[in-house]
């Protein structure tokens, strides 16, 4: 398969437009564009993410929520076990049809959106850490699977996630890894607690990528190219790597949670603590103004952008 860069999200951020469209907002938006709309929970939101059926963010609970011309709505409570673990990080397949979402104790599932069915991967190899994110490559069925543990191994399968496919690494020191994100079938790139960035080339085994002289905790990745990666962090801090060098964005205190740049590089969105929202221009980090004072866990860009945090924040731009 070929380098994906930003295409996969491409694709599914118009996919699902008609839904995008036509959730009714529940408050004026802001100078920048940016409106609340009605949550149905209450739980901290972790991840949100586009599919073929439109928009999904999952969180506290095991909450999976649907994005519906209605608004809205919950389709899935408890997890992928039932027992209420919740979820903090979630991907999609190429086509765009399997919603991947893992959490607390060993947590993972796999949801077709087209369907409604939910297969329950959890506890691979008997783990019952705590998963922070995944990254899905492949078609529905028959994805390569990356799963970041909360005790610095790397989960991976590419049997979709069948009984016996499970393996694991550790890149690193063993510090928690906090975000995961692949441009292709088995490359990518994760971050750590201990302010290292990694990348592979096959799935399995990890190099240092940087970076020196960091003095932030990272907490988003998004990979689009071997010289491509966007790392956001503590301290308002947004990284770059172009394939030569990082250069640091610094946007003020907000810790940043997540980074999705698209578009060539010339367009993108950083989220992070009090509601704080950045978007890239290709240039420059510019502050946006949003309706919420809550921290902002995940963004996603797409015809309608949607940024989820805490007490079941939902805003879209």
């Amino acid at each position: 398969m070929s380098e994906r860069t930003a295409t996969r999200r491409t694709v599914l951020k118009t996919t699902g437009a008609a839904l995008a469209a036509a959730a009714v907002p529940t408050a004026a938006a802001s100078e920048g564009g940016w409106t609340s709309v009605e949550s149905p929970t209450g739980n901290t939101l972790w991840d949100v993410e586009y599919t073929t059926e439109g928009a999904y963010a999952v969180g506290g609970g095991g909450v999976v929520l649907e994005r519906t011309t209605e608004g809205w709505r919950k389709a899935l409570d408890g997890g992928p076990t039932g027992n209420g673990n919740s979820l903090y990080g979630a991907d999609v397949t190429d086509d765009g049809e399997r919603l991947w979402f893992v959490g607390s104790s060993g947590a993972i599932g796999e949801y077709d959106v087209t369907t409604g069915n939910l297969e329950d991967h959890s506890a691979p190899m008997d783990v019952t850490n705590n998963f922070n994110d995944v990254s899905v490559t492949g078609e529905a069925g028959e994805a390569n699977v990356y799963v970041a543990g909360d005790s610095g191994k790397m989960y991976f399968s590419f049997e979709n996630g069948e009984g016996g496919s499970w393996d694991y690494v550790t890149p690193g020191s063993g510090s928690n890894i906090n975000a995961v994100d692949f441009y292709d079938d088995r490359k990518g790139h994760i971050v750590d607690g201990n302010t290292t960035v990694f990348s592979t080339e096959d799935g399995s085994t990890w190099d240092t990528l940087g970076i020196e002289g960091a003095d932030y905790n990272f907490y988003g990745v998004d990979s689009d190219g071997a010289d491509d990666v966007w790392v956001s962090g503590g301290g308002g801090s947004v990284y770059h790597w172009d394939g030569t060098e990082w250069t640091r964005a610094d946007t003020g205190d907000a810790s940043l949670r997540d980074v999705e740049v698209t578009d060539g590089d010339s367009d993108g969105d950083t989220v992070g603590g009090g509601g704080a929202l950045y978007a890239y221009d290709g240039e420059a980090w510019n502050a946006e103004e949003t309706p919420t004072g809550q921290n902002l866990k995940a963004v996603v860009r797409g015809d309608t952008d949607i940024a989820v945090g805490a007490g079941g924040t939902i805003i879209e731009r």
